[in-house]
């Protein structure tokens, strides 16, 4: 009897919800940690995820070198995303939540552009309205009012998604050339720990051990959303599903409700009806073209 095994499509979609509910937690974690250095956050938060993915790798002895060719976009994906950290915690730091979570947001857009420019991937008129729309729900969601915002911060956060999504690009490169997913996430976080360090010896300030908790719980998050996403773009391109990384706004809003009492209007009711259709519809787009259809094992 044959056998059937979920499509990379599939398995796309699966692991970047995951990867958005993992990043939720991570950015509760993150706010509850109180006022420490973006920078001391950062370290912490990519601390644990050195030893989870030393884990991995030493479990399926996967080896740690890379693939000929691959460091140049071993080092791009980590610069990159070391920096689309920093400039995200600075900027939840500096602004309001949702305002900094909206911009974080930019980040599938900058994927889909820079996917277009160095992967040569297409985008159809279907799956860039779907995007649109789903960016436009995200906005009923967050409801940013950037008069009330200083530009530097908010240009910083801005930066920080246009970095991660350049560092996604590069997961996405890696993948097509065969690089092992553990080993992304782990090369990442030894060169962002490395690279916060100096930082951290020179600006260290003293935490609690409620403070160190979150921490720990923001650099877990962080790992199961590093795996996950990783693993996302790895198997498919990113004008299929970067889509429903959107969900991050509705288990962000989840959380919201049950730490913060932060009960949804009806703008926020309009987005999340907005973002689910079109999850829904960008699913059933992709089956008729066969991208989900399952494969015979």
């Amino acid at each position: 009897m044959n056998k059937t095994r979920l499509s990379a499509g599939s398995l796309a979609i699966i692991y970047i919800i995951l990867s958005a509910f993992c990043f939720a937690f991570m950015n509760l974690f993150v706010r509850l940690s109180g006022d420490l250095p973006p920078m001391q956050k950062s370290f912490f938060r990519n601390l644990v995820a050195v030893f989870f993915a030393l884990i991995v790798l030493l479990k399926n002895k996967s080896g740690f070198r890379w693939k000929k060719g691959n460091l140049p976009y071993l080092i791009l994906r980590s610069a990159l995303g070391t920096l689309g950290i920093v400039c995200n915690f600075y900027a939840i730091s500096n602004i309001p939540l949702a305002d900094a979570s909206i911009l974080n947001k930019m980040s599938p857009f900058f994927v889909i552009i820079f996917s277009i420019v160095f992967l040569h991937e297409k985008l159809s008129l279907f799956q860039a309205t779907a995007v649109t729309a789903a960016f436009i729900g995200a906005m009923f969601v967050v409801k940013p009012s950037f008069s009330n915002i200083e530009m530097i911060p908010s240009a910083i956060g801005l930066f920080g998604g246009m970095c991660a999504g350049f560092a996604y690009t590069m997961v996405r490169i890696l993948g097509k050339r065969g690089e092992n997913g553990p080993f992304i996430v782990f090369f990442f976080s030894v060169f962002s720990c490395l690279s916060m360090l100096p930082f951290l010896i020179f600006d260290f300030h003293p935490m609690s051990l409620f403070q160190l908790f979150m921490l720990i719980g923001a650099g877990l998050s962080a790992a199961g959303g590093q795996f996950s996403i990783t693993s996302a773009y790895y198997h498919a391109p990113a004008r299929e599903i970067s889509v429903y990384d959107y969900s991050q706004i509705i288990f962000a809003t989840t959380l919201g409700i049950i730490f913060f009492g932060e009960l949804p209007d009806i703008y926020s009711i309009i987005g999340y009806s907005i973002i689910i259709s079109m999850a829904v519809l960008m699913f059933f787009y992709n089956n008729k073209r066969g991208i989900f259809a399952p494969q015979k094992k």
